[in-house]
């Protein structure tokens, strides 16, 4: 059955990631937006915090085992804090959850290691296309078998971190079944283009990967010559990005909230007014909602139960929950709503990314 009580780790997890993004993240999380960067120290103190190591087995490294829940809740607490800083600890994610679900046990000794340094591997993954109606199971990037090589050839567009990457999990069809590739950012044909420029998230720094050519050895194949199942590391990072969801849902609807308990007119307070009461009781009502869906796609992954039906819907439902909440933060704050001095018109900007934020993180 279904449990909601988080256990004690979970507790402590949590309070911890709460105090980081209250005490740290909301204190630069709006000037990091403004000059598309983060403090490197902030990253680090969130680094630090250990959320992948415990995600990882003690044979490689880690701590811990694997969870979809716990991940879920953590995502959850740090996005409360800010998306954009989120995203960016979340990346070296992209690499190891697929590893630890998919990959060889060489691949597995090899690389997950390496997620339990005091700092994090320059590692990010390619999963997204620049073309209308994106789908991750037919994609364009072709991977085909030559000798004891395999020949990429594509383009990915919104990769995190990429310019700065070592490795790249580049995700390609092979025969029309999506794969994923370890590839070397230094590989001849992989060319990194400009920092996109993003209506959100914009201190996240994103951008565009063209691979002409590009030669990896069988080897680089997660997941040796079976591959991997996508249709579950897909459903993990659909658990990720709900999380992400609600968390910042929940940060617009306690902002809106707060303020209309505080903000005056004609002698009392707006949240006195029905209208106003009645939007920030819809607000609450969504965001609880949010959250029940995804901790039963995470609770599913867990038990190794077939999510994929529940987690395209949840996918779906929050990506546009999300959206409304954000909205409607905006409207309660009203003309100061959309002044950037007010952090609801941010958060309104990135919800509207979530319907394309598929391959920016995982747990």
């Amino acid at each position: 059955m279904l449990d909601f009580r988080l256990d004690e780790e979970q507790r402590m997890l949590t309070d911890a990631i709460a105090r980081y993004a209250e005490q740290q993240v909301r204190k630069v999380f709006r000037d990091a937006e403004e000059l598309g960067e983060i403090p490197v120290n902030v990253l680090q103190a969130g680094w630090e915090i250990g959320l992948l190591p415990t995600m990882i087995p003690e044979e490689y490294g880690g701590f811990g085992d694997h969870s979809a829940v716990t991940g879920a809740v953590a995502m959850e607490a740090f996005a409360w804090g800010d998306l954009a800083v989120t995203l960016n600890l979340m990346v070296p994610n992209l690499v190891a959850i697929p590893v630890l679900l998919g990959g060889t046990d060489n691949q597995k000794e090899g690389l997950l290691p390496e997620f339990c340094d005091e700092t994090p591997p320059h590692f990010t993954a390619a999963l997204t296309e620049p073309v209308i109606q994106f789908n991750p199971h037919k994609l364009r990037t072709t991977a085909v078998r030559d000798g004891d090589d395999y020949v990429l050839n594509g383009i990915k567009t919104v990769v995190p971190l990429a310019g700065d990457a070592k490795m790249m999990l580049v995700y390609a069809s092979e025969e029309g079944v999506t794969q994923a590739f370890l590839v070397s950012a230094e590989s001849d044909g992989l060319k990194i283009g400009a920092r996109d420029k993003l209506m959100g998230i914009k201190a996240l720094p994103t951008y565009t990967v063209t691979l002409e050519n590009v030669r990896v050895a069988v080897t680089a194949k997660l997941g040796g010559e079976a591959g991997i199942d996508f249709g579950r590391i897909l459903n993990h990072s659909r658990v990720a990005l709900g999380a992400a969801a609600v968390g910042m849902a929940r940060a617009g609807y306690e902002y809106a909230r707060d303020y209309a308990k505080q903000r005056v007119q004609f002698g009392e307070p707006i949240a006195h007014r029905q209208s106003i009461a009645f939007m920030i009781a819809d607000m609450a009502t969504d965001v609880d909602e949010a959250r029940l869906m995804v901790w039963e796609v995470a609770w599913l992954l867990d038990q190794g139960k077939d999510a994929t039906h529940v987690a395209a819907v949840m996918k779906q439902r929050i990506d546009n929950l999300v959206l409304n909440v954000a909205d409607r933060a905006v409207q309660v704050l009203g003309g100061y709503g959309y002044i950037r001095e007010y952090p609801v018109e941010l958060w309104l900007r990135n919800a509207r990314g979530f319907a394309t934020f598929d391959g920016l993180t995982i747990v």
